[in-house]
């Protein structure tokens, strides 16, 4: 099973025409595979699995990772044997989490939700084969890894990413489950492509998605989409609770009107 603990990578793979385009510049490219490199680490890395990770030669590698050093994006670990992000890197997610219209006007409807709810609300966002956490308040039980936004889970198996899912037509979601690597999280987390698409279909019904034990064991989590001003769903609020405090047709009727009522004030922004 997949280490819970590690996000889902973005996966962005160009073509060789999207990178023989003149407007491209590959050292900028490089540059950001540097970084990329850092995805799912465990600690510092040295020189050679930076190169390793980001499919580039040492030389190159150092280069790259001297001027992000002096730039402020990278530094050397305690022991001075490995790299590490630094903290210009946060001054970026800053700006997206503050320039993204969702988050902006989701961040009022998060607390009361959360209020109202007592449980983790997540707001997540959609990015293909994963859904990423951008805001995350807790409830007492949540364990490190929860309380980072940024992370990222897959969306065919998370509660909303199948509500998200059930806004596409089936030709669109078949792709993504197909593209999406299926290694179960736990051991009930559902990866046979025909019963994820049941349950995107009835997630289609009913108006939410619910996921028991797929991301966590004993967790269970109600997922409602957010449709953006195109149209298509671009992220999800989902509200997680525990097994042992709720049972699963109390959890879904306490928390789907809630859930959808801040779905509705957050989509078309």
């Amino acid at each position: 099973m997949r280490d819970v603990l590690k996000s889902v990578p973005g996966d962005r793979i160009l073509t060789e025409a999207q990178r023989s385009e003149p407007l491209f510049v590959q050292s900028i490219a490089r540059a950001m595979q540097v970084l990329s490199a850092f995805h799912g680490a465990d600690g510092a890395l040295s020189l050679a699995a930076i190169a390793k990770a980001a499919d580039i030669d040492r030389s190159a590698a150092q280069r790259i990772v001297h001027t992000l050093r002096q730039l402020g994006y990278l530094r050397l670990d305690k022991d001075g044997r490995g790299f590490l992000p630094d903290i210009r890197i946060l001054d970026h997610a800053l700006d997206y989490l503050s320039l993204n219209p969702i988050v902006r006007h989701a961040t009022p409807v998060l607390l009361e939700l959360r209020r109202n709810a007592q449980e983790r609300v997540d707001l997540s966002l959609f990015d293909d084969t994963r859904v990423v956490y951008a805001a995350r308040m807790q409830s007492k039980r949540e364990t490190f890894f929860a309380t980072l936004v940024g992370h990222s889970v897959p969306t065919y198996c998370s509660s909303g990413g199948r509500a998200i899912l059930s806004k596409l037509d089936d030709n669109e979601v078949k792709d993504i489950i197909d593209r999406s690597d299926r290694t179960p999280l736990t051991q009930r987390t559902l990866t046979d492509p025909e019963q994820i698409l049941r349950k995107v279909h009835e997630a289609r019904e009913q108006g939410f998605a619910l996921a028991r034990e797929e991301i966590l064991i004993g967790e269970i989590a109600l997922g409602v989409p957010i449709m953006g001003r195109d149209g298509r769903p671009c992220g999800a609020i989902h509200i997680a609770g525990s097994l042992s405090d709720w049972q699963e047709e109390a959890f879904r009727n306490r928390f789907f009107p809630l859930a959808a009522e801040a779905a509705l004030a957050v989509s078309r922004f």
